[in-house]
């Protein structure tokens, strides 16, 4: 059974749904620990409700940025994870982390990946007039909100949508499909070979495995 660390910076609705999953006995793998870099972020006691150990790391209290993910990174290995889920970790990972767990970080992020990397994902589609939106989970790389593409799900945007609507609708897939992908990870069917994702074998497309 392999071990995974969770990344949060806030509510951890996502983190909540991974370990509904993993007490259900749908995920072949245990979370050893969860890593926020806020102390107030209400996932944290999501985690502990759950007796799964919490760490705070700080941005205050490191003389730089890589000195944080050095220190992050060395805790994730004392924990012996094999995977790092970003939940809504909302920091910007120095390369010198990405390198180190190269293949092994997992990221969900609410759009079409390429489409609208970074913030505001949801007013910046419903501007752009599209007709539809939805979630991308991706490995990392260096890039922001880059990397293979795993999955992707698709929502609806109706012409009276508010950010609120759309976002209801992703936020429903991305608690359906994160757990199913670690666990796709953790039993040994998901992997990443270089730039590209392989699920049983056989290499992803650009778009990953997509559900409408």
């Amino acid at each position: 059974m392999k071990k995974f660390v969770v990344l949060i910076s806030g509510n951890g609705s996502n983190l909540q749904a991974i370990i509904d999953s993993q007490k259900a006995g749908n995920i072949n793998g245990q979370i050893c620990g969860v890593i926020s870099n806020k102390a107030n972020a209400y996932g944290l006691v999501r985690a502990k409700n759950a007796n799964i150990p919490t760490f705070v790391f700080s941005r205050k209290d490191y003389e730089s940025n890589l000195a944080m993910d050095l220190a992050i990174a060395e805790q994730i290995e004392s924990l012996g994870a094999e995977l790092i889920v970003l939940a809504g970790y909302m920091k910007i990972l120095t390369p010198e982390f990405t390198q180190r767990f190269d293949g092994i970080i997992l990221n969900i992020h609410p759009s079409l990946l390429p489409k609208y990397p970074g913030l505001n994902t949801y007013q910046r589609a419903i501007e752009a007039g599209d007709s539809e939106h939805g979630t991308t989970i991706h490995f990392v790389n260096e890039e922001v909100d880059a990397g293979a593409i795993v999955l992707q799900a698709k929502v609806p945007i109706y012409p009276n949508d508010e950010v609120e609507d759309i976002m209801a609708r992703v936020v429903e897939q991305e608690h359906k499909y994160y757990p199913l992908v670690i666990e796709w990870f953790c039993s040994g069917r998901l992997v990443a070979n270089g730039d590209k994702a392989y699920l049983d074998r056989k290499a992803l497309s650009p778009t990953g495995y997509a559900e409408d």
